[in-house]
């Protein structure tokens, strides 16, 4: 299975980027630029709407232990197998730093290694490591900056 992972340090406590992510409309702030509905719970599925990606995208929240990680599945867009559509299991895990940053690693597996697999890896590392970028940019400076680069 292929499966990839990115990190990045932002400067500020682990309660707050921890929120940043959980929280919807914080997350809409920054990310989900076509909008995200309902807060990461264990158990619950939400929907992620992007504007690069026309859409609602199912995600269904696995686990979310408070300040410390949340535990992601959904659709691998490598398509269909033989058991259905393929899903992959993405980890965020929040880390605080003795300085007062937050570290964030986010983990991503599943896909088949095959081309297909590849490739969608790839835009999904592409992506996390974007949202890593934004998410910085976005809690230490209050900017957002996927508005309007896609559209």
């Amino acid at each position: 299975m292929v499966s990839f992972s990115v990190s990045g340090r932002i400067s500020r406590p682990v309660a707050e980027t921890f929120e940043a992510v959980v929280n919807p409309e914080r997350l809409s702030g920054y990310f989900t630029t076509g909008g995200a509905d309902g807060r990461l719970e264990s158990g619950a599925t939400v929907f992620w709407s992007f504007a690069d990606f026309p859409g609602r995208f199912p995600v269904q929240v696995v686990e979310v232990v408070e300040n410390q990680r949340i535990v992601l599945r959904w659709a691998s867009d490598e398509g269909s197998g033989e058991d259905g559509e393929r899903q992959t299991t993405v980890t965020m895990d929040f880390e605080a730093l003795e300085d007062g940053r937050t570290l964030v690693t986010i983990r991503e597996e599943g896909w088949q290694d095959t081309e297909k697999g590849r490739k969608a890896s790839y835009g999904n590392c592409e992506g996390w490591t974007q949202m890593l970028c934004c998410l910085k940019a976005y809690v230490e400076h209050g900017i957002n900056l996927r508005q309007g680069y896609y559209t």
